[in-house]
């Protein structure tokens, strides 16, 4: 399968098969998103810039991919809905390019199939793989009450069974993956933040809010301003609330609250519904 393009909603959906494919997936193109593609042994990889952010998260897994000799760019968050593979593929334009390849000829304001044609055509093997992230998910004790827990993701797909009915802080962007309404979340949690991407083209980057209010989940972005996308910790710990879901608000949530004031709310509504 080596060289032929792969077109995904989500980095995190690669697999054992993609090794050494060309790739566009629709996730931000931080950190975490960068390591789970080199970790995964893609050949080279499309992902979207996520608005940039704070501290340029939003593609800060390019530099991560350029160090195994992977080449990789973002797409535009104003031309690519975030989430949507296809969208990105019909018609994502680059922003950033890294180094490996901005080599092989692929540069910024080029087309996403354009793109995805010359890394086809040049993906291989990369050259080595980027040791374990040291940590991705991690319950905060003190910030839960009465049962309640609260836990720290860098990445959504890392729900598991056992968060049904906690809170759950994500740095995952807020897209709904495939445009799909019906899987907002892996699992019904009581609660969940993730991060606004800057919106983007047709708000995409906040479109997985409203699919969470059908299923009575409370959801709620932080800017990709205030917090860095793909870290965990930092939208705890520096994130402001900039959209929130009609759910979040009957439990106390509010635009413009930090993201822990905004989990103690939720916190404190899911121990007073007795869940």
């Amino acid at each position: 399968m080596n060289g032929a393009p792969f077109i995904l909603d989500s980095v995190t959906h690669l697999k054992i098969e993609h090794a050494g494919a060309a790739v566009v997936a629709a996730s931000h193109g931080g950190r975490y998103a960068g390591w789970y593609a080199a970790t995964m042994g893609t050949g080279a990889v499309i992902l979207n810039d996520a608005g940039i952010g704070r501290e340029s998260a939003g593609i800060t897994g390019l530099e991560l991919l350029a160090g195994h000799g992977i080449p990789a760019a973002c797409l535009s968050h104003r031309s690519a809905r975030i989430g949507q593979g296809q969208h990105s593929y019909e018609h994502g334009r680059l922003s950033f390019v890294n180094k490996p390849a901005r080599a092989l000829g692929v540069v910024p304001a080029m087309q996403c199939a354009e793109a995805l044609a010359i890394l086809s055509k040049a993906s291989k093997v990369p050259a080595s793989k980027p040791a374990p992230e040291l940590e991705v998910r991690a319950e905060r004790p003190e910030l839960g009450r009465a049962g309640v827990r609260v836990i720290v993701l860098d990445s959504i797909s890392l729900v598991t069974p056992d968060d049904i009915g906690h809170i759950a802080v994500s740095a995952s962007h807020g897209g709904l993956l495939g445009g799909n309404p019906d899987t907002p979340v892996k699992y019904p949690v009581f609660a969940v933040v993730v991060n606004d991407a800057d919106r983007g083209i047709d708000e995409a980057g906040i479109t997985r809010l409203p699919a969470l209010d059908a299923k009575g989940i409370a959801g709620a972005c932080v800017s990709a301003f205030s917090a860095r996308i793909g870290d965990g910790r930092s939208t705890l710990d520096d994130g402001f609330i900039s959209a929130v879901n009609a759910t979040a608000v009957r439990h106390g949530g509010a635009v413009g609250q930090s993201c822990r004031a905004f989990v103690a709310a939720m916190v404190e509504a899911r121990v007073r519904s007795g869940r």
